[in-house]
């Protein structure tokens, strides 16, 4: 492992650590080091507030209690620009190049004074894409590009995912039986229960970190969910439903409870994600029925799912004829890169392969 590779390890580590609160924004690590020691790291911690490498910089303790300006606007004195221009900063995106809701990261970086500058993975946002890293180059600071790429990349895959393709990162997820049975139908007069109150709780921990949730008509009129993250600390999701027909009545959960619901009466799923993608959303929860969950599938409009497994003895399923059973739907190009036992109940986590 080379030196460059240690550090930015180091700031992928602190990315992580904003997981929770930084979307629509990506996920960012920086670290500051100076003479093989590290004297700064930052994260950016939630979305509007300072980015990772302001709170980098604010880290550090400047021999003599020098003050430290971070927004790139101010006049740095010359021994704080002498104290950086031995500092190597490292961070896993291309620093920001343009206004949002703070100063560009990179016109703070040159006021500072870095001598070089490396850099994890270029920023795929058309607003950046290469800017800052030109305006860093230009103003002398050396740059690096490219230093565990892929791993710095794969922190935001819904960031990228959003930029690169102009539509929400797309997970489905969904319950079944040892035989295939994820549901009964309502004319059977039976609810079947798959998930133990763990794994719902860690449904609801996987919804935390997703902007919206999409379940189909027939879900949301005959299982009434909330759809909600009332099970694990965090932001209920922006809910979302397609109801071509008008068959979704006002007194349903999603309609009367006074959060936040967008009801599609068109079924063309491109359209759906592109507006999806202009609200904002970059991570989309597909949890059902199966026909909704399938039609993702078929179009492969899906990017990873989440299916759990239930050991139980699967009895109380024989007696349903097979029209009576609502069938999981059936996954394509997908590859298992994660198994695991939850609560006595198997989960896997597959990738579509066509999108790796």
């Amino acid at each position: 492992m080379t030196e460059d590779e240690k550090y930015m390890r180091r700031a992928i580590q602190l990315a992580k650590c904003g997981e929770a609160g930084t979307a629509p924004n990506p996920m960012v690590g920086a670290v500051i080091v100076r003479e093989g020691r590290i004297v700064g790291e930052g994260y950016h911690r939630k979305y509007g507030g300072p980015h990772a490498e302001v709170n980098a910089v604010r880290s550090v303790r400047i021999p003599g209690g020098h003050t430290i300006l971070c927004d790139g606007q101010g006049n740095v004195s010359c021994e704080v620009k002498q104290y950086f221009a031995q500092c190597t900063m490292y961070v896993t995106l291309e620093p920001c190049s343009h206004w949002g809701k703070t100063p560009p990261c990179c016109d703070m970086i040159v006021a500072h004074g870095f001598k070089r500058v490396v850099v994890g993975t270029q920023d795929p946002n058309a607003k950046v894409n290469g800017e800052g890293i030109r305006r860093m180059r230009e103003a002398g600071i050396d740059v690096c590009v490219g230093v565990l790429e892929e791993e710095c990349r794969a922190i935001n895959t819904c960031f990228n995912t959003s930029h690169g393709m102009l539509r929400p990162r797309i997970t489905l997820k969904w319950a079944q039986m040892a035989d295939g049975t994820m549901g009964v139908k309502a004319e059977a007069g039976q609810r079947l229960r798959i998930s133990t109150p763990f794994t719902e709780m860690l449904v609801h921990r996987l919804r935390s970190r997703c902007q919206a949730i999409m379940v189909g008509t027939n879900t949301a009129i005959q299982d009434n969910p909330s759809l909600t993250t009332r099970l694990w600390k965090g932001a209920s999701p922006l809910r979302v439903t397609i109801d071509r027909k008008g068959r979704l009545d006002s007194s349903a959960k999603v309609l009367s409870d006074g959060l936040e619901t967008v009801v599609y009466h068109n079924e063309i799923l491109s359209e759906i994600l592109f507006d999806l993608h202009k609200r904002g959303v970059q991570h989309l929860l597909v949890e059902g029925g199966s026909k909704l969950l399938q039609s993702f599938i078929d179009s492969n409009m899906w990017d990873d799912a989440r299916v759990e497994i239930c050991r139980r003895n699967t009895g109380e399923t024989r007696h349903l004829t097979q029209e009576q059973k609502v069938v999981a739907p059936v996954l394509r190009n997908a590859e298992v890169c994660e198994e695991y036992e939850a609560d006595g109940n198997k989960l896997l986590i597959l990738l579509n392969s066509r999108h790796i």
